[in-house]
């Protein structure tokens, strides 16, 4: 695929995939990883953000008097919980960060997954009802968008195959599929913690490189717990389906960078 780029010419570009998930985007003030990330696109490299919004979900969920329920950490989304979560991600979360870009001074360009097909799915089980696993990527909206210079701003909704509805994908899940079809330099997982730990309750058991067999064993172990879960699992899947390498980091000011560099937890092949 051809991405051309209007920033400076032989500058080094890398191909970014960004998770922004909703327990990192509770902050107030200037936002670090959207600072950091209008930064990285201004240097000429290619960015796709892919964000979350469970807070923002949980919020607009309760507001309205409908229960929130999870399993294995994924929320059980019925028509009602479907049609608000559709709402509060592809309209107000995903919105509010294409305005953060741009006073940042980056031409971004929000999405969902629905669009263009980019991510197709089926559901999952049945007790979870309108979630879905991504079963299919279409990367042209995005290189597109890329290639006419934007940031795209993904929301993580999938629709289904036969384009009856809406499927609620989890956002690590949805943000790894992507990567691995674009084949990017890096899918940066940013999250509320600075690595992944072997024990969450020792600070010391910090990570700092998985290979993907050792990744894909501690996404299955029981001391990988609740939202780290997904994640883990969405680095293997977007390094075993094409991604460069995975990082697991907190949203902190050069945060990406420091990933980037090694500071984080490192998963390669």
């Amino acid at each position: 695929m051809h991405m051309s780029h209007k920033h400076a010419i032989g500058a080094p570009s890398r191909l970014l995939v960004v998770k922004y998930g909703g327990s990192a985007m509770a902050g107030t003030g200037p936002d670090p990883v959207l600072t950091e990330t209008a930064g990285l696109w201004k240097a000429g490299n290619r960015v796709v953000v892919v964000h979350g919004g469970g807070p923002d979900i949980d919020r607009s969920l309760s507001g309205r008097g409908i229960p929130t329920v999870r399993i294995d950490g994924l929320r059980v989304t019925d028509a009602a919980t479907l049609q608000v979560t559709e709402a509060v991600l592809c309209g107000t979360v995903n919105k509010r960060i294409v305005r953060a870009l741009a006073a940042l001074g980056v031409a971004a360009a929000g999405v969902s997954g629905q669009d263009g097909g980019t991510l197709i799915a089926q559901r999952e089980r049945a007790d979870l009802g309108y979630v879905g696993r991504v079963t299919q990527v279409d990367v042209r909206l995005v290189c597109a968008l890329l290639d006419a210079g934007f940031l795209p701003v993904v929301a993580p909704l999938a629709v289904a195959a036969d384009a009856a509805h809406a499927l609620n994908v989890n956002a690590d899940l949805s943000a790894a599929a992507l990567a691995a079809a674009l084949r990017a330099d890096a899918f940066v997982a940013v999250t509320d913690v600075a690595r992944v730990y072997r024990d969450r309750r020792d600070p010391a058991s910090g990570i700092a490189r998985m290979s993907l067999a050792e990744a894909r064993a501690f996404a299955d172990a029981e001391a990988c717990h609740g939202s780290m879960k997904p994640k883990l699992r969405g680095c293997v899947e977007a390094v075993g389906g094409g991604a460069r390498a995975a990082y697991v980091c907190r949203a902190a000011h050069d945060g990406i960078a420091r990933a980037l560099a090694g500071d984080a937890t490192v998963i390669a092949g």
